[in-house]
């Protein structure tokens, strides 16, 4: 489509004329992207609202003001990522400089995801901005509203010549992906992941893939149970489910099981209160296609908790299942919804086996005191992170890299990791033409 060759080639002129490259101007439009939120907070968690029935204050703490901080971080630290990094040199060139500079690789696609549609743009531009690109941003389409606001307010508050918000579907996206960009960065599915590569490859052109997977948790028997499970509940039912890290399923022993749906049923009954439906704290699946594909998970085993469902509304309640096959469909995809599976298995070890027979997940979470067990599995499993004791709270440490490995994602960001890979690490050698120095290059 013309238009987005037109789009594409005004952020890419902007990025020739080395707008985006000194510090000033990205400090400029870091604080240009917090005033967005702090002028428009109350549009945004509406539109979040419409479009996920997000409870207010989840959606404002879980994107609007997460997104604040991780701003104030970028804007702290920014001085010190932008700096060459010094390296050391060998004994021939003793006398001469090398450095590792951050240079901003162009023009850089970012696609967004529906489930957190803001902070799932946000959180990637914010480092495409501190290394100094331009970005041409992509909402999805299945978070209308939200892309509406986008759409609206970054040209507003950003440089309208740098970021550009473009909207569409599959036909859009895959016109715009026909351009030619520096970077491409993705959230979303792994079978859309995988088309996104392919066509990247046409232009060998760098992406991190921000995907999803099937995350489990391991319940130690000699865990805290009251706060285990109540903090396994709380992961889960954060956006109905709908999160690439949230717990998918539970492996523990039976009589651990027992324990785990005991208490469930008092957490639930806490947060949510003998009518979820009609609770002001629990969202709704994004459309109809995502609800009849996770209904269909009902039938898989038995259901000890929850079960009940009202399509119009595109309410599912919280649901534990028990007796689950391995081939059960539920155990096949991820769920992203409100259905939290029970395995027992008899030990460690088999937990480990059975989680190392599918894909590597994007979060694998253990609840347990025991020194070595976390060694086990530290060990013996593969996930892009490895969260004990809690869930989903890792995100919010941006000292630590966010990402999968395998089929759950690849390449890594969250704060300075952001800017990294947004930032193309060119070598820089600098020879002394003193006699001396020329006597040893000899």
């Amino acid at each position: 489509m013309d238009t987005y060759s037109k789009v594409v080639n005004t952020a890419r002129n902007a990025f020739n004329s080395e707008i985006t490259k000194p510090l000033d101007f990205r400090v400029k439009q870091l604080k240009a992207f917090y005033q967005l939120l702090e002028d428009n907070s109350v549009e945004l968690v509406e539109a979040l609202g419409k479009d996920l029935r997000k409870p207010k204050t989840e959606a404002l703490l879980a994107e609007v003001e997460v997104t604040k901080n991780q701003i104030k971080g970028v804007l702290y630290e920014i001085h010190k990522w932008v700096k060459p990094e010094q390296v050391e040199t060998n004994i021939i060139l003793i006398l001469d400089k090398a450095y590792i500079l951050p240079q901003p690789f162009g023009v850089v696609l970012i696609i967004g995801a529906w489930n957190y549609p803001f902070l799932l743009i946000s959180a990637p531009l914010l480092g495409a901005i501190a290394a100094g690109n331009c970005v041409i941003i992509k909402p999805s389409e299945k978070a209308p509203e939200t892309s509406k606001v986008l759409k609206k307010l970054i040209p507003q508050y950003l440089h309208k010549d740098c970021f550009h918000v473009v909207t569409g579907g599959i036909p859009e996206t895959t016109a715009l992906l026909k351009e030619r960009f520096d970077y491409i960065f993705y959230t979303g599915s792994p079978a859309i992941g995988q088309r996104i590569r392919e066509a990247s490859n046409k232009y060998l052109t760098p992406v991190t893939l921000e995907l999803g997977g099937k995350s489990p948790v391991y319940v130690d028997d000699e865990v805290n149970m009251e706060l285990a499970v109540r903090r396994v509940v709380w992961g889960k039912m954060l956006n109905l489910g709908q999160t690439c890290v949230a717990p998918d399923y539970v492996l523990c022993s039976k009589k651990t099981e027992a324990r785990f749906i005991e208490i469930a049923k008092k957490t639930l009954l806490e947060f949510f209160g003998d009518d979820p439906e009609s609770s002001p704290d629990l969202a709704r699946v994004v459309n109809d296609d995502h609800f009849q594909r996770i209904v269909k998970f009902l039938s898989c085993g038995k259901i000890a908790v929850g079960g009940d469902y009202d399509a119009k509304e595109r309410y599912i309640a919280p649901t534990i299942l028990i007796d689950v096959k391995e081939t059960d469909s539920v155990m096949q995809d991820e769920i992203f919804g409100p259905i939290l599976p029970i395995i027992t298995v008899n030990s460690p070890e088999e937990a480990i086996e059975f989680i190392n027979k599918r894909e590597k997940p994007l979060t694998l979470y253990l609840f347990s005191t025991n020194k070595r067990l976390l060694k086990l599995f530290e060990k013996s499993t593969s996930s892009g992170s490895l969260c004990v004791n809690d869930t989903m709270v890792h995100l919010s440490v941006d000292t630590l890299p966010f990402g999968g490995v395998g089929m759950s994602g690849m390449g890594k960001y969250q704060g300075k990791f952001s800017f990294d890979i947004f930032s193309h690490k060119r070598s820089v050698l600098v020879r002394s033409l003193n006699v001396f120095g020329e006597y040893l290059g000899k």
